[in-house]
């Protein structure tokens, strides 16, 4: 064959690259390790496909996946795609309400879902869904036929030439897959991408992975999120293993036992990994402590590619074998690689970081291009700090007058499926999909995400601010969790801050400041002040337009559980805004 054109292609792609019996996927089921051949991975997928012909499922016909992070995610995927069917992918944590308009907006006819809590969860709104043939559940599930028992029914029928046959007639142009956006500013919109379209940006990233060869990626992200998804992809087209962890809260633990080179995050979990690490150095004193925040003063100062002094470099070297080695045994020891997108990287991070000996890849894309736009590579002179890296070959960018980004390629998805309105105000008569992120290009080469367009507002003396400008920056504050910029129309800029309460407590213990509850310490006038003066200091780096005037710190818990964070860990500002709308007006004296 000729390479990879449709998803399912990956099937002969990883039998090629792994030997008989080498593992391709490793996951943990009931506290136990298992892992997948690349032998088993095909018959399982090329089974479970003639499963869903038998079951009803005719090409075409929308199978929604509500499956958690996990191998079995991928027989499914190939299934489901081996048979001309359309994957739509579903958050196991979606709201009834939106899973009930994705079902019908969609023409749902089939869903697999992860396991019993999944389904009892969803049953009543899907069986209100009259176009749904069949549902099957992944773990053995009461009242459900189970992956399991779909193998052992039809393992007799492998290799499937029914299967074959239906394979044979999908072409790289057909869509492959529709997934629904979050919704934070309406309906959700189904986004539909093609084979081709994702065919294309996997490829495009396995040439850069290939640069930098793993043996092991660590997969944490939902795969039911773009982002992950081609990640995933991409492991499998280079050769790459794949290790499967179920929850963030689990990520240290899986880091520790994978022992991957690679894998995928958003800024947030490095933030937080971050955190931990910068914990137990406080934690630390006498000699070790100075040390340590001697490595972390070196590590800001560093500059992928860059010449440096002859000093620096021994002090790098020094700091690498007493400081940051530690920190590549806590995160499994063979970690070369993080990958971060969804959001801008804190460029502090990224330096330090870089300085421990971690290679970061920053990217940018959207789901409408499937979804890599942009990702810093391997290669010399391939990263640049502050920015998203080198746009992906094949695609092309240029930008309107106000700097909007404008995208075009073979990425750009096919439209929103049903909403042909949404689509022609996206992608224009020349073929541009006007992406909603203002950039521009630094040397002529490097990506710089710099705000999206809905968020920058006026104040009401006619000043524009860039709100995730000043957020990232305030970010950089270690008593800082999250902070949402607001100020439209108003007089100036204000703020809205969740301090970071696992940091202030390790702080209120060394100032031996008594900790009752969160409530009672955004009370204490001595943090406050602590707070203040950090934010003083961080204003100074602004215009007097652009600097705060005005906050309140809140004891809230921001999650993506809870609404005000999407599914990347990115603020969601229409429902902060709603939800802190009395608040907003009070500090500006309303």
């Amino acid at each position: 064959m000729d390479g990879v054109t449709r998803i399912f292609d990956l099937l002969h792609t990883t039998g090629l690259h792994f030997k008989a019996g080498e593992p391709v996927f490793w996951g943990k089921k009931n506290g136990k390790i298992f892992a997948t051949s690349s032998e088993e991975y095909h018959r399982y997928s090329y089974t479970l496909a003639h499963a869903l012909i038998e079951s009803g499922i005719l090409p075409g016909d929308k199978i929604a996946t509500i499956i958690n992070n996990r191998p079995e995610w991928n027989f499914f995927d190939m299934a489901i795609s081996l048979i001309g069917a359309i994957q739509v992918p579903v958050y196991p944590t979606i709201s009834l309400q939106q899973l009930a308009y994705i079902c019908n907006d969609a023409g749902i006819s089939g869903i697999i879902v992860n396991d019993f809590l999944t389904w009892s969860r969803i049953e009543a709104t899907v069986n209100q869904v009259p176009a749904i043939k069949t549902v099957i559940s992944v773990d053995s599930t009461e009242g459900l036929m189970s992956m399991d028992e779909l193998l052992q029914k039809y393992s007799s029928l492998y290799p499937a030439k029914q299967v074959h046959k239906v394979a044979a007639q999908i072409k790289p142009a057909d869509l492959s897959s529709i997934i629904y956006t979050s919704g934070t500013t309406g309906r959700p919109k189904g986004v539909m991408l093609s084979h081709a379209n994702l065919v294309s940006n996997f490829t495009a990233l396995s040439g850069i992975l290939s640069q930098q060869p793993a043996q092991r990626a660590v997969s944490v992200l939902p795969l039911c999120h773009i982002y992950e998804r081609i990640l995933n992809y991409t492991y499998q087209n280079s050769g790459t293993q794949v290790w499967y962890i179920d929850g963030f809260e689990n990520l240290r633990e899986g880091l520790a036992e994978a022992q991957p080179a690679i894998f995928c995050a958003v800024p947030r979990i490095m933030e937080k990994l971050f955190d931990a690490i910068m914990h137990k150095g406080r934690n630390l004193s006498g000699l070790s402590k100075l040390i340590f925040f001697r490595a972390i003063a070196v590590g800001q100062q560093y500059e992928p590619g860059c010449e440096t002094s002859l000093i620096y470099k021994l002090q790098l070297v020094l700091l690498r074998k007493l400081v940051f080695s530690k920190w590549h045994e806590a995160l499994g020891g063979k970690l070369v690689s993080i990958v971060s997108g969804g959001a801008t990287l804190n460029p502090r991070i990224a330096r330090i970081l870089w300085a421990a000996g971690f290679k970061i890849m920053e990217g940018y894309g959207l789901t409408e291009t499937s979804p890599v736009i942009a990702v810093s590579n391997f290669l010399e002179g391939g990263v640049k700090i502050g920015t998203v890296g080198p746009v992906l070959p094949g695609v092309e960018i240029k930008f309107a007058e106000d700097g909007e980004i404008l995208v075009r390629g073979p990425n750009l998805m096919l439209g929103y499926y049903n909403r042909p309105d949404r689509t022609a105000e996206v992608i224009d008569k020349e073929g541009w999909l006007h992406t909603g992120d203002i950039g521009r290009m630094i040397d002529n080469k490097f990506l710089q995400i710099t705000d999206r367009k809905k968020e920058i507002f006026k104040t009401s003396g006619g000043k524009y601010i860039a709100p995730q400008v000043l957020e990232n920056r305030f970010k950089e504050s270690a008593f800082i969790e999250h902070i949402l910029v607001v100020g439209e129309n108003r007089k100036h800029p204000a703020a809205i801050i969740v301090p970071a309460f696992d940091y202030l407590r390790n702080w209120c213990r060394v100032k031996e400041i008594p900790y009752s509850s969160d409530e009672e310490v955004i009370r204490n006038a001595g943090i406050i002040n602590r707070i203040e003066n950090e934010i003083h200091e961080i204003n100074q780096h602004f215009g007097r337009h652009e600097q705060i005037k005005k906050w309140e710190f809140i004891s809230d818990k921001w999650t993506y559980d809870s609404g005000e964070l999407s599914p990347t860990l990115k603020l969601r500002r229409r429902f902060l805004n709603k939800k802190y709308a009395a608040l907003i007006e009070e500090m500006y004296g309303g």
